[in-house]
């Protein structure tokens, strides 16, 4: 039906190169040409600030080929799909966003897409800066006016980007544009994970981006001299060590210019070496020997690349080398980045590493979403400003006690919780009782979420609740709808296992007469915004259960707060900083915790671990067949050995799940005391104020960007 708020901008668009060469022209200067050209058309969409006059503008970017790319001349010949070749080449940019990449083609679409993306907004951002200098431009200028901010690996493209259009369009030397990209990219690291720590076949690369391989090789350079610099080259084992955890380069040769210092140390070293012998007096033979000694440490240090390695591009490192601020984005993550993920680059610049607390917006996720308990929150602070002011709602935490705002919380929540049962009905068929508690884990499935926790624990309950009567099942369990949603990637083959077994495990369970609404399962098809909108204002416990030390922050772990959603979960990401605003005795903590779990790793790799029979049993149940003939050996199995690809529980599944149980006891138990319940609802939405993304942005702005954010009247 297309976009009404989307203007398409024919009039704003920029030329998108790929392939080709690089050639030195007469004054020496690289030019990059021939290869495949398309062109980068501005959308925009107006974005209106709340109660304010201001709107801001942003601009997103379709691809399409320029007219004279139509091969006419195939087209009237009758070769149709020769002639429509290039702009369905440029076109499939714009289809999915990074669609599988387990192919070569799937991982050059999703280069393709990354770069349009960045060349499109550098070339963007330049034209604007130009149009608004005087002449002549003032390079230096640029940063004190620009900030393009890195949001994890995925633009960092934008430095060798930036730096090709300074020196080969703009005419500016080496070291002006070095200078000028450093003080204008910032980082913000998302993740720990591998995979989003991002690697590139330098050979893909090459293909694909030849100019931008010839930069990234310069910087990698300078990274090296840096290094070198720091370090000396008297300890060539602490050299090499250094070498190879912040090289951009991964398994590459080391340029000539460094090559000739590591050369001169070494010889200078030999020197020495031979002086020292003679002053000892040492045989001819010995000093021969000695020389042999040293022709040997010479192969150590030589950092030949390993043929039987791929050469890869590491863009984390990247990063963090082109840019002037790099941050966490909790507490915990930014500790961990420092101390761990990018530990020797912590140690060359500590002034560089930084947090910023992710946040949300109230104006969506509690006010747009949440309009029941929006009235209760503007009647009890006596005003609407806390929509823009969060700090407001903690007044909230005086009323906590108060028997009429705890009466009409316990009703807004129920609407809200009506609501999501009807939903419910619509999307899945399954009936739900608005008067059990709403349990609910939504968000992208990954194994280190470990929705796999959350699901064997509702299967050991099932088997409880099977082995009891039914007054034992009342008397011992709380009712509960176990509500979860999120997408898994495309080639994620053990996150699709996950969802298959809790969809098996739902429709078991749901149809279980014996077990009626004391217990449902429900997987929420199709999961986005939208939904989030409808389940988090209903939810009354939420589920943030990673392994520690895994999560980098979690967003919707805000939202549930701010909806007065009350949080289970471990001491991981933005968990850490809730956990403290809303109060230890308003959160359920359960877990091992950050610097437990390399220990608890290796723990398992002795085969030191013995699991808790109730995990063991959990297991057996499920490989019964009892959730139906789907054969979940790979996914139990996945929980078992002490080694391998694959196995070991390396997100510590079983460690956790013996904690987690009494822990969803304890939730039982105070979900009985209603009064209790509903106190510590009101101080999660009370101790909220803090992860509002109005907050962020202004830490961003004084701590990174360099300016002082202005409020509007």
């Amino acid at each position: 039906m297309g976009n009404p708020w989307e203007i398409p901008r024919n009039d704003v668009s920029y030329p998108v190169k790929f392939y080709g060469k690089v050639v030195s022209g007469p004054d020496g200067n690289k030019q990059w040409i021939g290869g495949e050209n398309v062109m980068a058309v501005a959308y925009d969409v107006p974005i209106p600030g709340y109660k304010t006059k201001t709107t801001v503008n942003l601009r997103l970017w379709s691809t399409k080929v320029a007219p004279e790319e139509f091969d006419l001349h195939a087209f009237n010949t009758g070769d149709h799909a020769k002639a429509y070749a290039a702009i369905k080449n440029a076109e499939k940019i714009c289809y999915i966003l990074y669609p599988g990449d387990e192919s070569v083609e799937g991982k050059s679409l999703r280069l393709k897409q990354q770069y349009t993306l960045c060349s499109a907004s550098l070339q963007d951002i330049i034209a604007s800066f130009e149009r608004r200098s005087r002449e002549p431009v003032k390079w230096e200028e640029f940063p004190e006016k620009v900030a393009v901010q890195m949001n994890d690996t995925h633009p960092t493209l934008c430095i060798p980007e930036l730096i090709r259009i300074l020196l080969d369009a703009k005419g500016l030397s080496w070291k002006e544009a070095w200078d000028i990209t450093r003080r204008t990219v910032a980082y913000t690291n998302h993740t720990v994970l591998p995979e989003a720590l991002e690697k590139w076949s330098l050979q893909l690369i090459q293909e694909l981006l030849p100019r931008h391989v010839e930069i990234i090789k310069l910087i990698d350079e300078e990274l090296i001299h840096t290094i070198i610099a720091e370090y000396g080259t008297e300890d060539l084992d602490l050299l090499v060590q250094k070498l190879r955890e912040m090289r951009i380069l991964d398994n590459i040769e080391l340029p000539d210019s460094v090559l000739e210092i590591l050369s001169k140390s070494e010889e200078s070293s030999a020197v020495d070496h031979i002086e020292e012998v003679d002053k000892e007096a040492k045989a001819t033979d010995e000093e021969a020997q000695s020389e042999g000694l040293d022709t040997e440490k010479k192969k150590e240090v030589t950092f030949e690349p390993d043929p039987k390695l791929p050469k890869m591009v590491r863009m984390a490192n990247l990063c963090v080398a082109g840019g002037h601020a790099v941050n966490g984005v909790a507490e915990i993550h930014s500790e961990i980045v420092k101390n761990e993920v990018f530990n020797d680059f912590y140690k060359l610049w500590p002034e560089k590493f930084q947090n910023k607390t992710n946040g949300v917006t109230p104006r969506r996720w509690i006010r747009f979403c949440n309009p029941d308990l929006s009235k209760i929150i503007t009647k009890w602070t006596g005003t609407e400003d806390w929509v823009k002011d969060t700090e407001i709602l903690v007044t909230l935490g005086k009323f906590a006690d108060n028997e009429d705002l705890q009466s009409e919380w316990r009703e807004a929540k129920r609407r809200n919780k009506i609501k999501v049962a009807s939903f419910l009905k619509e999307k899945t068929g399954y009936l739900v009782n608005p008067d059990a508690m709403f349990d609910v884990q939504v968000k992208r499935i990954h194994e280190y979420k470990r929705q796999l926790l959350n699901i064997l624990g509702i299967v050991y309950r099932y088997k409880k609740m099977k082995e009891m009567s039914p007054d034992e099942r009342k008397a011992r369990f709380v009712p509960r709808v176990c509500i979860f949603g999120g997408k898994a990637f495309a080639t994620y083959v053990q996150a699709k296992r996950i969802v298959k077994f809790i969809t098996d495990v739902g429709a078991t369970v749901n149809n279980d007469q014996e077990i009626g609404d004391l217990l449902k399962v429900v997987f929420v098809p199709d999961y986005n915004v939208s939904v989030a909108e409808v389940l988090i204002p209903g939810s009354e416990l939420s589920q943030h259960i990673s392994t520690a030390g895994m999560e980098a922050s979690g967003t919707s772990n805000m939202k549930f707060a701010m909806n007065g959603c009350i949080q289970i979960g471990t001491l991981d990401g933005a968990n850490v900083e809730i956990r403290q605003e809303v109060g230890e005795d308003n959160f359920f903590l359960f877990g091992a915790h950050a610097h437990e779990i390399a220990g608890l790793r290796n723990e398992r790799a002795q085969g030191k671990f013995v699991a808790d029979p109730r995990f063991e049993e959990v297991k057996a149940y499920v490989r019964s067949g009892v959730f139906g003939p789907y054969n979940y050996d790979e996914l139990m199995g996945s929980l078992e050995g002490n080694e391998g690809y694959g196995r070991a529980d390396y997100f510590l599944v079983g460690k956790d799940f013996p904690s987690y149980l009494e822990c969803q006891d304890k939730v039982d138990e105070v979900y009985r005391d209603q009064k209790r319940w509903t106190k510590m609802s009101i101080l999660n939405t009370a101790g909220s104020y803090k992860f509002s993304s109005d907050r962020t942005i202004h830490e961003y702005a004084r701590d990174i960007w360099r300016i002082e954010p202005v409020v509007l009247p």
